[in-house]
């Protein structure tokens, strides 16, 4: 007992810059007494004294504001910061090195006696201030859950889950992956539409550009993946609000003193928003390219109206092109 109790001392004191002693974290510390108190409770409820074990756990809510049913299993050096308001079910289970914030809820959505209804966090999760996990999924390894958070769905290991309801965001290698592998199964689809499509018309003009625009995208999101160098790592916000790039070949104590507090992330670019701008900016340059036509057309002394029942084979579309260029002066021959 006494050896788990020195371990949740040092995590305290190397998580936290305002832990200014042992002494000061064993006396002020509701989060290592909710713990303390936990232990025995859930002792009690193992050895089926389920009255008993429901009693400490009430006392333990009354002194320090954090409630932790007795059939909850947490497991090792499990940090919970400032812990006011914490709920956690039954059968939620939470792994080593994992840090809860105040506010949080580790909670169920279904009413079936006996059934996982509560989510399991494995090894080194954060979950920020006031974020809500529902539901018997399971949250990945080393994941981060934002503040106010409404989590509903499985969260990936390494990942981070904002918003209401939570937007599910996956590290950048993951995500430059999985982009570029969109990206080139939208231009293979794209290129299979266009040669089913005439040749030259606008439908397979449109298809090509469009999976243009997301194969670059891609390429974007896997050029930003690439150029972090190797080994290194980015840690998120420290306790103290300040951030700082981890270098590779860290011991595993230096790289869990720093963490990202509330769940944020730097550089998580979603590959989504990524084609979605692509696309807004393909548009805009498109829109553009339109209007340099027409211009180019009045110059040469052809009306686009006069065009519209003309054979698109009969255009010389090389010489427009030079034309929209500036490297041609005269004027479209009549057909």
């Amino acid at each position: 007992m006494f050896t788990r109790l020195r371990e949740d001392i040092a995590t305290i004191r190397e998580r936290d810059p305002a832990a200014r002693s042992a002494w000061e974290v064993l006396t002020c510390y509701p989060g290592l007494h909710a713990l303390v108190l936990h232990r025995f409770a859930h002792a009690c409820w193992q050895a089926r004294r389920r009255w008993l074990a429901r009693f400490v756990s009430q006392m333990a809510r009354f002194m320090t504001g954090i409630e932790i049913h007795p059939g909850a299993t947490l497991g090792r050096r499990v940090f919970i910061d400032h812990g006011m308001g914490v709920v956690i079910g039954e059968t939620a289970q939470i792994g080593d090195d994992c840090t809860i914030y105040q506010g949080v809820t580790l909670g169920g959505t279904s009413l079936t006696r006996g059934a996982k209804r509560h989510p399991t966090l494995e090894r080194g999760v954060i979950v920020g201030a006031g974020a809500k996990v529902l539901g018997g999924f399971t949250v990945g390894a080393d994941a981060k859950i934002g503040s106010n958070a409404v989590v509903t769905k499985p969260v990936p290991a390494g990942g981070t889950a904002v918003g209401n309801p939570a937007r599910i965001i996956v590290p950048a290698a993951a995500s430059a992956v999985g982009s570029a592998a969109a990206g080139g199964a939208a231009l293979a689809s794209a290129s299979g539409a266009a040669s089913r499509a005439a040749p030259g018309s606008v439908a397979a003009a449109a298809a090509v550009s469009a999976a243009t625009v997301v194969a670059k995208a891609a390429a974007v999101a896997n050029g930003r993946a690439s150029a972090a160098p190797e080994g290194a790592t980015v840690q998120g916000a420290t306790s103290t609000g300040g951030l700082r790039e981890g270098e590779g070949g860290k011991a595993a104590g230096d790289q869990r003193s720093t963490f990202c507090a509330y769940g944020i992330t730097p550089n998580a670019d979603d590959p989504v928003s990524l084609a979605i701008h692509g696309l807004i900016d393909h548009a805009a340059t498109q829109a553009k390219r339109i209007d340099e036509i027409v211009i180019a057309l009045e110059h040469l002394g052809t009306s686009l109206e006069g065009l519209q029942g003309a054979d698109a084979a009969l255009l010389d579309l090389r010489r427009l092109s030079a034309a929209i260029a500036g490297k041609v002066d005269g004027a479209v021959a009549a057909r």
